[in-house]
């Protein structure tokens, strides 16, 4: 079925949803070699994923995924995910992690779905661990979580059991630096199914694609963004003096493209230019990591409110998006003060500990 379906990519035929149903089926089939997977994975990529295509891989998967028992009240209120595809390569702090930590201060639900680090050095899943909070809660548990702390986390292994069958055609096409539709499901996937959600993306060109998949998946609202990184600051770490690099978050160090959209209302695309917010200076540089004890020290600093320079920017600036997205602010501006008084407050701080605390 895949060489069938591989000779359709490579004359540039859009796959059908039941053909996409079928080559999940063979993906996770751990009698087919991973060498024919990625060769499936590697043409996909080269045609160019449609939405219609990203959204049938995501629906498919998640049919496979375990469900957490998430009880009525806690699925009633407002869920949100702050969440980067990966693959822009620049080796920033773990902005979304950050993000993540100030909203649940702020009284917001967050379902954080992630992994070790893969495209990045510093994974969702290892910053959190080197932060002292448990990753690998069963699915019980992290709903409880979820609906005691306002804070869990989903490690995506323990709820996508089939990925094992995946992982080695995934690392066969990194091998090959062919890049697969799995940077883009993993957001798509969180199985607490949140409603709301900022998306990073490496790309100004994914981000309405990527928000027309989550509006078919049915999520209530999100934002889908991507950052430009002026060159001059690129080209100190990158070497490349390529002026369309961009990060999967909301830039500082540039404008930013922006597709969002309400369920009931719609998409829209727009551009957020840096200029909106009194930025300090800032470089690539300043935003970057390094290992997970370094970059779980640079988020204990932030929630603390003792980081005050442009990594703090950054995370108010995300954090901003996040909580315009979860209803629990009017607009950026006023999102951009609600982190800043969570940081500033001790809140941030003391969510940090208390989720710590009990893992």
């Amino acid at each position: 079925m895949l060489a069938l379906l591989i000779s359709d990519l490579a004359a540039g035929r859009h796959l059908s949803g039941d053909q996409v149903r079928s080559a999940v089926d063979q993906l996770i089939d751990p009698d087919i070699a991973a060498e024919i997977k990625a060769d499936f994975l590697c043409h996909l990529a080269l045609k160019g994923e449609t939405h219609g295509e990203i959204a049938a891989f995501a629906a498919a998967l998640r049919e496979k995924s375990i469900r957490p028992p998430l009880d009525p009240q806690t699925r009633a209120r407002p869920i949100l995910d702050v969440v980067g595809t990966g693959g822009d390569r620049m080796n920033t702090f773990n902005i979304s992690t950050t993000v993540a930590i100030v909203c649940a201060a702020a009284g917001i639900p967050v379902a954080k779905h992630g992994n070790r680090a893969i495209t990045s050095q510093v994974g969702s899943a290892d910053v959190l661990e080197a932060l002292g909070i448990r990753i690998d809660l069963p699915p019980t548990e992290a709903a409880q979580s979820l609906r005691d702390l306002g804070f869990a986390f989903f490690f995506a292994p323990n709820y996508h059991p089939a990925f094992k069958y995946i992982g080695a055609a995934r690392r066969l096409c990194a091998d090959r630096g062919q890049r697969t539709i799995f940077n883009f499901l993993g957001p798509l996937l969180n199985p607490a199914r949140p409603d709301c959600l900022l998306v990073g993306v490496p790309r100004p060109d994914l981000c309405e694609p990527l928000a027309r998949v989550l509006q078919a998946l049915g999520v209530r609202r999100a934002m889908v963004v991507s950052g430009e990184v002026q060159p001059t600051s690129a080209a100190r770490v990158s070497g490349s003096p390529d002026p369309k690099t961009h990060l999967d978050e909301l830039s500082t160090l540039g404008d930013s493209a922006i597709a969002e959209f309400y369920q009931e209302r719609g998409l829209a695309c727009s551009h957020l230019a840096r200029e909106t917010f009194s930025l300090q200076p800032a470089t690539l540089e300043d935003l970057r990591g390094a290992d997970r004890d370094t970059n779980a020290r640079i988020i204990r600093k932030l929630l603390a409110g003792e980081e005050r320079g442009p990594k703090r920017d950054a995370v108010l600036l995300n954090a901003a998006a996040a909580m315009l997205v979860a209803d629990a602010a009017k607009s950026l501006l006023d999102g951009w003060r609600l982190a800043a008084e969570v940081i500033d407050s001790g809140q941030a701080a003391k969510k940090l500990n208390t989720l710590a605390a009990r893992s």
